[in-house]
């Protein structure tokens, strides 16, 4: 499962605690998360006197195997419901059994049968015990009938930031009365959610082949996990489409999708020739484009399965791009969902595409679908290795320098993630609840470890033993030990040291790094010294390079730090030019430097790693230095287009003889650099360094001529500043783009200068479904911006666009849902002030009509504050 960390930045600022999480029986122990050694001795304390034991989130007990799952399904619209038949094949794993326990959620049981023969069963608390005919052993198979109707809206849901809902299946408009909004059923499984639409063992270590008969109006197009067999033309005028999925997979990885999607049709070639479908399912509208957004999955198919040694393991491997969804998109096998933020104009797609995460989806299809983490305490063993997937691909297909930015937000967001919640091990038998196992953990610490873990064994070493795990635990479940088996079989090492410390241990290391150069023997010290605290980190052993750069040129020296203090001497020759510790910039560590400016430009001018590079710009012009001028130029004019950005958000520090030179080069910048983002921040850096005249022409011109929407929103951004009343122009007749990026820069223009004739924008904008998840967020706050300055007709008018997103907004638009409503709180109480001391004096002056007046505006003002109110209650 893809999700989203950029919200990040948004929770740290005090919002955390809006956090939903579904109370479950996990809930039974204190969290574990260690924030301060304070707390932890508090806990130990406490579980001494309760004289608790520890929480481990263990594994399920398989009792019983599951062989296959057969279901049939209609859906009845009008209540949201799915009238199930579930025909389940299995045997007890070990032990003799007469009894058989499965996970069904809010579900109305009408029968269970094996062949004609009713069973008695109970069911409870979301179980069915079902008393079997007799007791099976482990060799004898069984087939249980259970007749069904699953209610997903009558069952009290919860959910968490990664994934917003556990409802388990999902009715989008069915009842036609949005729209904007194609009638739509879709199912989220992860983490035990398909156990709503099905019974099943819904435990990741259970594995089953499945087949699911789909019974729909013949207008619908179906989607499910394995190979589209058979259509039946009913004589009721409906359709059963037919799928099977021969190979076995975890439940929660079933999916179905029903809806008027279109189809387009792609392929992969198998390297014996054989042809793959790879079909992408759009909403209509969206057919155009659909090649353009998942165009390159046969390629990185290719390219993932011989980088792997294992071909893609599955039949088929299917896209679709749902309404509504509750998270960033999910790894069903062969049936993958993507939330509606996918969708993008081939414009749109110049400033941002959303290749990792297709990428991360596909391998799942090996870690997750293949081979499945045994319990959720050891989520990273799926989600680490399909956040390391983006960086392979960005490796393979934009290079080492674009592999390595993305690499480093992903560190930033661990980082920020772990200060705001707290640290905890990898793999985490005492989670508080399953949905905290999706965090910057899981994915982006173990994205980065599996990273110096390539960088320790080297590249052949390291893709053998992923090779080995992947066929020694094919459609099998596997916990952590068996990664670290495969690897040391191939490298012949014992590496408990390494997963000891990155996988069974908490946070990271932060280095302080120190030098010393003795001219006298031409010798320079590096003094090395672990700083992090001690209470949440192991003491870290540590293997790198460090690199010397002297007159003959660059000596790289292999060490291993694993001590609190450690210090390297390391000859050079002549003159040293500069110090690089963890030359390979792999190193999951915050690096605290002390070294010269003249080191810090060397490194820059001579380092091939981007972080390396990008940190010597940085440093090299923190203080006015006379090299300091001629790195911000030339870094202008670097290959990789982040340092080129990060030029220009450093030119502001050009000394007033180069910066006429500086911004020669931005305006260059800014008409021919073929990364939109750069030139967004050359736009940015022009506005505010050149006279506002030309600045506003500038604008102009690139609201007009420029092909990113990027771009064109800064431009219509700064002109607000500069211009008001040509911003509103240039954004009237822009109102009609689709890009969400766009939408949200028109709504600041009309929220500081716009009229109330703009009201129609904000309500067509976040009804549209078409903006972004956190640009509807922004669109929603201009909107609220906007509304304060308005009358109170105008406010009148909106509530039904409040009310809209009250209950169809995006998750983090409902998260700062309330935000918005104390806002326009404040602006009515500030109103009813102001006009009941205007009615003060007409009462004085005996104005009748003005006092008839004022009193009906105090009525409405009043009747706002009460309908906003109750949006929120």
């Amino acid at each position: 499962m893809k999700i989203s960390f950029l919200f990040i930045a948004i929770l740290l600022f005090g919002c955390s605690n809006l956090k939903q999480v579904k109370a479950t029986s996990e809930t039974q122990s204190e969290p574990t998360v260690q924030k301060e050694v304070v707390e932890k001795v508090e806990e130990k304390e406490e579980a001494t006197i309760l004289n608790h034991r520890p929480v481990y989130r263990a594994a399920r007990t398989i009792k019983t195997d599951l062989i296959h799952t057969k279901l049939e399904v209609k859906f009845d619209w009008s209540k949201s419901y799915l009238l199930g038949k579930a025909t389940i094949s299995a045997k007890p794993h070990f032990y003799p059994s007469d009894s058989l326990y499965l996970d069904a959620k809010g579900m109305e049981i009408k029968s269970v049968k094996i062949g004609e023969k009713p069973l008695l069963f109970d069911y409870s608390n979301d179980v069915i015990a079902i008393q079997l005919d007799k007791e099976y052993t482990n060799t004898e198979e069984y087939t249980v009938i259970i007749d069904y109707i699953s209610k997903p809206e009558d069952r009290e849901t919860g959910g968490s930031e990664a994934i917003t809902s556990d409802k388990g299946l999902y009715f989008i408009n069915p009842l036609r009365d949005e729209n904007s909004k194609m009638p739509q059923i879709w199912t989220q499984g992860e983490t035990e959610s398909s156990s709503v639409w099905f019974p099943t063992i819904d435990s990741p270590n259970s594995k089953s082949t499945q087949e699911i008969w789909i019974t729909t109006e013949t207008k619908n197009t179906t989607l499910s996990n394995g190979k589209l067999v058979k259509t039946i033309k009913n004589t009721d005028g409906t359709k059963t489409d037919i799928w099977k999925q021969e190979l076995p997979h975890a439940p929660y990885l079933f999916m179905l999708a029903v809806g008027e999607f279109k189809v387009v049709k792609d392929s992969y070639t198998k390297p014996d020739g054989s042809v793959m479908e790879v079909n992408y399912y759009v909403e209509p509208e969206w057919e155009g484009n659909a090649k353009a957004i998942f165009g390159e999955t046969p390629a990185m198919i290719d390219y993932f399965s011989k980088l792997l040694g294992v071909p893609y393991p599955w039949d088929k491997y299917h896209q679709i791009v749902v309404r509504d969804y509750v998270s960033g998109a999910m790894e069903n096998t062969g049936a993958v969902i993507f939330g509606d933020y996918v969708y993008k104009t081939d414009r749109e797609l110049l400033d941002a595409n959303d290749q990792a995460t297709i990428a991360h989806e596909l391998f799942h299809h090996w870690f997750g679908d293949l081979v499945t983490a045994e319990s959720w305490s050891n989520l990273t063993l799926n989600e680490s290795f399909a956040n390391y997937s983006q960086y392979l691909w960005d490796e393979h297909r934009y290079g080492k320098d674009e592999a390595a930015y993305q690499a480093e937000i992903v560190e930033k967001n661990y980082y920020e993630s772990s200060k705001a919640k707290g640290y905890h091990n990898l793999v985490w038998f005492d989670y508080p609840v399953r949905d905290d196992m999706f965090d910057a953990h899981s994915y982006n610490k173990g994205g980065r470890i599996l990273h110096m873990l390539r960088s320790y064994l080297g590249d052949e070493a390291f893709f053998k033993g992923i090779q080995l795990y992947l066929t020694e635990n094919k459609f099998q479940a596997a916990e952590i030990h068996q990664l670290r088996l495969a690897f040391e079989k191939v490298c012949g090492e014992d590496l408990n040291w390494f997963f000891n410390q990155w996988y069974l241990g908490s946070a990271h290391p932060i280095l302080d790094i120190e030098q010393k150069i003795n001219l006298e023997n031409s010798t320079v010290e590096v003094h090395l010294k672990q700083s992090q605290n001690l209470e949440l980190a192991p003491i870290f052993k540590l293997p790198m390079h460090v690199a010397i750069f002297d007159s003959l040129g660059k000596h790289t020296y292999p060490i291993i730090f694993d001590k609190l203090n450690q210090t390297f001497t390391f000859p050079f020759k002549h003159k040293l030019n500069c110090v690089v510790v963890d030359d390979q910039e792999m190193l999951l560590a915050k690096k605290r430097e002390e070294k010269s400016i003249e080191q810090y430009a060397f490194q820059y001018y001579n380092s091939s790693e981007y972080k390396t590079r990008k940190t010597g710009l940085i440093q090299g012009t923190e203080k006015n230095n006379k090299a300091k001028d001629q790195l911000i130029l030339d870094a202008l004019e670097d290959p990789f287009w982040n340092i080129r950005l990060t030029a220009i958000q450093l030119a502001d520090k050009l000394s007033d003889g180069a910066k006429k030179e500086g911004i020669e080069k931005i305006k260059r910048i800014l008409i021919n650099d073929s990364k939109s983002q750069v030139r967004e921040g050359a736009i940015q850096f022009l506005t505010k360094n050149i006279e506002p005249l030309k600045a506003e022409s500038l604008c102009i011109e690139r609201i007009e001529k420029d092909s990113s929407y990027l771009v064109v929103s800064a431009g219509l951004v700064f002109l607000g500043q500069i211009n008001p009343e040509e911003a509103l122009l240039k954004a009237k007749n822009l109102e009609n783009e689709s890009s969400s990026s766009l939408k949200l820069a028109i709504s600041q223009i009309y929220a500081g200068f716009g009229k109330k004739t703009e009201s129609t924008f904000f309500q067509n904008a976040l009804k549209s479904q078409r903006l972004s998840t956190l640009d509807e967020v922004g669109v929603l706050s201009s909107y609220s911006m906007f509304l304060v300055r308005q009358d109170l007709e105008t406010i009148s008018a909106s509530v039904p666009t409040y009310q809209y997103i009250s209950k169809n907004g995006g998750y983090y638009s409902k998260m700062f849902f309330t935000q918005n409503i104390d806002y326009l709180q404040r602006h009515f109480t500030e109103k009813l002030v102001e006009l009941n001391a205007m009615l003060s004096v007409y009462e004085k002056d005996k104005n009748e009509s003005e006092i008839a007046k004022t009193k009906q505006e105090i009525e409405v003002c009043e009747k706002l504050a009460v309908d906003f109110k109750t949006l929120i209650q």
